[in-house]
C-alpha cells in the first residue's frame, strides 16, 4: 500500500490541497480525459506538490477503472501526493462487503478512498427512497469497512449546506456516522454552489464547534463565489479544501485551484504546497489546460496572461517607480510575469517600460518618446493594435528612435514593388487564389508567382518564393496563426479590417499587425512586419 498522506508539504497532514480535476473537473462540458490524459494530468498535479489526487471513479467509469489498474501497474510515481478513489456508499438493503462498487474502490488499489453520501433529507427521502437512519448505516457501515481493509477515508457530505440549513440534526448526523466508521475528514459540499462566503463561513464555524470534527471544503462555482467560498472556510476552521485545475468543473465549474492557492500562500502566509513549487503555478495551469484541449483563460488570477498585464498610463507610470504599486503580488512568485500593454490609454510612462521589455530604450530620449506616443495614438484611432503585437510596436519604436537621433533607418530585407492577387473559380466549385510578388532584395529584382488556397495564402508563398533565394533564413519560419477582425466604427460607414499574424521560427514566437480596408493589404502588411522583425533578430544576433 503507497503513501496516505502528502509529502514534502511544510504542512504536513495538517492541510490538505486535495484536487478533484480528474473526477469532478472532467465532468465539465467539452473536456474528455482518456486514460493516458489522466495519467499526464496526474503527474502535472504532483509536480505542483497537492496532497491528494482524485483519480476518478473505479467501477462506474470504464478510463477511471483503466486509469488506476495503470497507475497500480507502475505507470504512475507520485512524489508528492496520495491518490484517492471516489465512490459512493454501499446501496440499501445491503453490506458494504457484499456491495460491488465498494469492491470496484478496493480494487483500484488507491490507498486513500472519498466516499459520497447525501446529507440532505430531502435527499435521502427522495432520491435515495430510504430513511435518515439506514442512510446513516450505509455510511458508518461502508466507511468502516474500506479503514478496516487498510484504507484511509474522506467523505463527501453532498448537499451539506442545503442540508443543514433545511434540518441541521440530519447533516450532521451523517457526519457523526461517517466519524464513527473511522473517516479521517468530512467535507462540506456547497454542491449547488448557491453559498456566499459570510454564510458558507458561519456554517463551517457552527459544524466544528458543535462537532469537533476535522473539516473540508468543496465548492462549486454558480454564484461565482467557489474560490472566495473555499478561502473563507478555511479560515473559518477548514483544514483541507477540494479544487480543480482552472475551476474546471460541471456548469459553471469548481473552486480554482490556482486562485485557491494562489490566495492561501500569498494572502493568508499558508505554505499550502512545497515552497520550490508555487512558482510551478503558471505552468503547470497552461498544461493542464493544454491536456483539456482547452485555451488557457488570459484573465484568470495569478496565472493567467493578463493577470499582471498594465494598460493605463496612471498605472504604468507608478509602476516605472515601484512595480509593486499597482501589482497586489510579485508575479514571479507564482511563476508569471507582469507586462505592459500598449494603447491608446497609454502614456509616456507605459511606452518606456513596454521599450525597455522590447530591448529599445527611450530612456533619456524625449524626442523619440514624444514622437513614440503621438505615432501609437494617431494609428490606434484608425483601428491599429499593438495590445498583442509586440513585434510590429518594437518596429515603430526603432524606427521612431532612429528619427529622433537623426541616424540611418534599419535597411528593410525587401522593398515592395508591386503585389497582385486572382481568385479562380473554377466549375467543379473549386476556388483556387494566385499571387504574384515583385520585390527588391538584395540589389536585385524578383518576380515570383504562387497559388494558395487562398489570397493570403498565395500571397505568402509568392513573398516567400521571391525571397528564399536571398534570405537563407526565410525557411525556417513559419505562419502560426492568423487572426482577422473586421472593425465598424458607425452604421454606413466604410469596414476596418485588423489582421494579428504570429510567426515562428521554431524556436520564438512573435505577432504583427496590419490594418486596412482591404483584408488582402492589411495581411501583406502584417506579413512584411513579420518578415522584417525576424530579419532584424537575425542582424542583432550577427552584430
Amino acid at each position: 500500500m503507497t503513501r496516505t498522506t502528502p509529502a514534502g508539504t511544510p504542512l504536513g497532514d495538517d492541510f490538505h490541497v486535495y484536487d478533484t480535476t480528474l473526477r469532478d473537473g472532467a465532468q465539465r462540458e467539452g473536456i474528455s480525459y482518456s486514460a493516458a490524459d489522466k495519467l499526464a494530468v496526474a503527474r502535472l498535479l504532483d509536480e505542483l506538490g497537492v496532497g491528494f489526487i482524485e483519480g476518478g471513479w473505479p467501477g462506474a467509469l470504464p478510463k477511471d477503472t483503466e486509469f488506476f489498474a495503470r497507475a497500480a501497474a507502475g505507470e504512475l510515481e507520485l512524489k508528492h501526493a496520495a491518490l484517492v478513489a471516489f465512490g459512493s456508499t454501499r446501496r440499501a438493503g445491503t453490506t458494504a462487503a457484499r456491495d460491488p462498487q465498494v469492491r470496484a474502490l478496493l480494487d483500484a488499489q488507491a490507498p486513500v478512498v472519498t466516499l459520497v453520501a447525501k446529507s440532505d433529507r430531502r435527499h435521502i427521502e427522495l432520491a435515495l427512497k430510504t430513511d435518515v437512519d439506514e442512510a446513516c448505516e450505509m455510511v458508518r457501515d461502508t466507511v468502516a469497512f474500506l479503514v478496516g481493509e487498510g484504507r484511509r477515508v474522506f467523505l463527501d457530505a453532498e448537499h451539506f449546506f442545503d442540508g443543514y440549513a433545511f434540518d441541521s440534526d440530519t447533516a450532521l448526523r451523517v457526519l457523526t456516522a461517517g466519524v464513527d466508521g473511522g473517516a479521517d475528514v468530512v467535507v462540506l459540499c456547497d454542491t449547488n454552489g448557491g453559498q456566499l462566503p459570510l454564510q458558507l463561513a458561519d456554517t463551517v464555524r457552527q459544524v466544528i464547534d458543535r462537532t469537533g470534527f476535522r473539516v473540508g471544503i468543496h465548492c462549486q462555482d454558480d454564484t461565482s463565489c467557489a474560490v472566495a467560498n473555499s478561502v473563507a472556510a478555511v479560515q473559518a476552521g477548514a483544514s483541507h479544501v477540494q479544487c480543480t485545475a482552472n475551476g474546471y468543473g460541471e456548469r459553471a465549474g469548481n473552486a480554482d485551484l490556482f486562485a485557491v492557492v494562489g490566495n492561501l500562500v500569498t494572502k493568508l502566509g499558508m505554505p499550502v504546497l512545497p515552497t520550490e513549487c508555487v512558482p510551478e503555478l503558471t505552468r503547470v495551469s497552461h498544461a493542464l489546460a493544454e491536456i483539456a484541449n482547452l485555451a488557457p483563460d488570459t484573465h484568470q488570477a495569478y496565472v493567467g496572461l493578463s493577470a499582471f498585464a498594465h494598460k493605463a498610463g496612471l498605472h504604468a507610470s507608478a509602476i516605472k517607480v515601484d512595480p509593486e504599486l499597482y501589482n497586489h503580488i510579485d508575479p514571479g512568485v507564482v511563476g508569471n510575469d507582469m507586462r505592459v500593454l500598449v494603447t491608446e490609454m497609454a502614456g509616456r510612462a507605459s511606452l518606456e517600460l513596454k521599450g525597455r521589455e522590447l530591448g529599445v530604450d527611450l530612456a533619456g530620449r524625449p524626442a523619440a518618446l514624444t514622437g513614440a506616443v503621438r505615432k501609437v495614438k494617431e494609428m490606434e484611432a484608425r483601428g491599429w493594435s499593438f495590445e498583442a503585437a509586440d513585434a510590429s510596436l518594437e518596429l515603430l519604436l526603432r524606427a521612431q528612435v532612429a528619427e529622433a537621433d537623426q541616424s540611418p533607418v534599419d535597411t528593410p530585407p525587401f522593398v515592395l514593388e508591386s503585389y497582385r492577387v486572382i481568385l479562380d473559380h473554377h466549375v467543379d466549385g473549386t476556388v483556387v487564389s494566385e499571387a504574384t510578388v515583385k520585390v527588391h532584395v538584395a540589389g536585385e529584382r524578383m518576380i515570383a508567382t504562387a497559388e494558395g488556397n487562398g489570397p493570403v495564402h498565395a500571397l505568402d508563398a509568392a513573398l516567400r518564393k521571391a525571397l528564399l533565394p536571398h534570405l537563407s533564413w526565410l525557411d525556417q519560419v513559419e505562419l502560426a496563426d492568423y487572426k482577422v477582425r473586421i472593425l465598424t466604427e458607425d452604421p454606413g460607414t466604410d469596414a476596418v479590417t485588423r489582421v494579428l499574424v504570429e510567426s515562428t521560427d521554431g524556436q520564438r514566437e512573435w505577432t504583427t499587425v496590419g490594418v486596412h480596408g482591404n483584408i488582402v493589404e492589411a495581411s501583406w502588411l502584417a506579413l512584411c512586419d513579420a518578415l522584417v522583425h525576424k530579419a532584424l533578430r537575425v542582424s542583432m544576433a550577427v552584430s
